[in-house]
């Protein structure tokens, strides 16, 4: 049986990370893989009773994961709606092309702190279109906030899908994380950034002649975008305080304040006609979420919880451990291996080879993890969502990527690992 489902999940995991040659959509391959894995687990354990107490047991954590997300997802939507995150990148304003890729830079790595990776680099990757004229120059400015985004998202709890994934499996707390691996996540930054920048010198911004005005674009007053965008984000940081006040799961959190940004929304929007208000409602909001995305993670988590179960990711973990021998190195691999497939399955399936009996909260390999896993996407543009959102709207070549941009991606990367394991050997 094991081999059975080792050979489904193999077939699946290859779909997934050939999903732009083969052009069948990765959630369709995630759900699939899942339903066949499931299938076979009832049919041929022959328990039919543990089967379903496994599989129930699975769905609570999986449905904790999704509600979060869809939560944040809707959030975001309606921030952006509002033109909220328009707050933030008015203020970047330099002449110099130097001075910019810093501003644009650090605006990127604390906002995907609280957002999201994805979302950040949609945002300023948009942006970056708006303020420079040179195609070969927004290209690396992409491609610098693709690592901006990824190493901003690594040390928040929310601010990338397989830390969310650790937070609320509880493998690690949100202060712990923020406190270990927010300066790996600044050297991971900081090192391709002071590189970048200086061969960049002396150049000035040319922005494109035909940029509209930007008072044309909005649609929504001042007071309205400060509101949703300082309401918002405040929502999203508060989750993990509402965790450890509460001890209730973070979508409650994200929930109850979709309420009251719901709530806020519509006294906000009152006295305007259904048509003036109809795009920036939570309604409107929850049609434009990414729902592909959700029915991916839902695939893929059922899909490794049945290597879980059947013990597979233990027998792995262990076989690791006795031919690599070095844990430090086994998550450095995963990180590096997260450039070529997807991180959230690689996650996943880690969360499955190492239990919390013997790998505790909060423990070196778990933080580790979310390091690797979260940055080491931004050696290859497919490696992350964040890369691949650049890609699509900068219509960034893989090979341009891959020479001008990995070995920056690849050295900070080395360099924040290098930094958390001197980090944890002083602290």
């Amino acid at each position: 049986m094991n081999t059975i489902l080792a050979i489904i999940f193999c077939v699946t995991y290859a779909a997934i990370a050939f999903e732009h040659p083969i052009k069948i959509n990765k959630s369709a391959s995630a759900l699939l893989g899942a339903g066949l894995l499931w299938t076979v687990f009832a049919v041929m354990s022959g328990q039919g009773s543990v089967t379903n107490e496994h599989l129930a047991e699975t769905l609570v954590g999986t449905a904790q994961i999704v509600f979060f997300l869809m939560g944040a997802m809707t959030i975001v939507e309606v921030i952006d709606a509002h033109d909220g995150f328009h707050v933030v990148t008015s203020r970047i304003k330099t002449h110099n092309l130097a001075t910019l890729m810093w501003l644009v830079c650090i605006v990127t790595f604390f906002l995907s702190a609280v957002l999201d990776n994805l979302t950040t680099a949609i945002v300023m990757v948009s942006l970056v279109k708006k303020l420079i004229d040179s195609r070969q120059q927004r290209l690396l400015f992409a491609g610098m906030i693709v690592i901006a985004a990824n190493a901003g998202g690594a040390w928040s709890p929310i601010g990338d899908v397989t830390t969310t994934m650790l937070w609320i499996g509880g493998q690690i707390t949100a202060s712990s994380i923020i406190f270990a691996l927010f300066i790996p996540s600044v050297v991971n930054l900081l090192v391709p950034l002071t590189i970048i920048s200086a061969s960049l010198q002396g150049q000035q911004v040319v922005t494109p002649i035909n940029l509209q005005d930007e008072d044309q674009v909005h649609n929504t007053s001042d007071r309205e975008r400060n509101i949703m965008f300082f309401l918002g984000l405040g929502v999203l940081i508060a989750v993990p305080a509402f965790k450890t006040i509460t001890h209730l799961p973070p979508f409650m959190g994200v929930l109850l304040g979709l309420g009251l940004l719901w709530l806020v929304g519509d006294l906000l929007h009152k006295d305007k006609t259904d048509e003036e208000k109809d795009h920036l409602n939570l309604t409107s909001a929850l049609n434009r979420i990414d729902m592909a995305s959700i029915v991916f993670f839902i695939g893929i988590l059922l899909a490794v919880a049945t290597l879980e179960h059947s013990h597979i990711l233990p027998s792995l973990a262990n076989w690791l451990n006795e031919t690599i021998g070095r844990q430090d190195l086994i998550v450095l691999l995963i990180g590096i291996i997260s450039a070529i497939v997807d991180n959230v399955p690689l996650v996943a399936a880690s969360i499955g080879m190492y239990s919390l009996e013997q790998n505790l909260p909060d423990s070196f390999l778990w933080h580790f993890l979310a390091y690797c896993a979260g940055t080491g996407g931004s050696i290859l543009i497919i490696g992350s969502a964040a890369g691949v959102a650049a890609m699509g709207l900068e219509r960034i070549d893989f090979v341009w990527y891959l020479k001008k941009i990995s070995w920056l991606a690849f050295i900070g990367y080395l360099a924040g690992a290098l930094t958390y394991i001197v980090q944890i050997s002083i602290f």
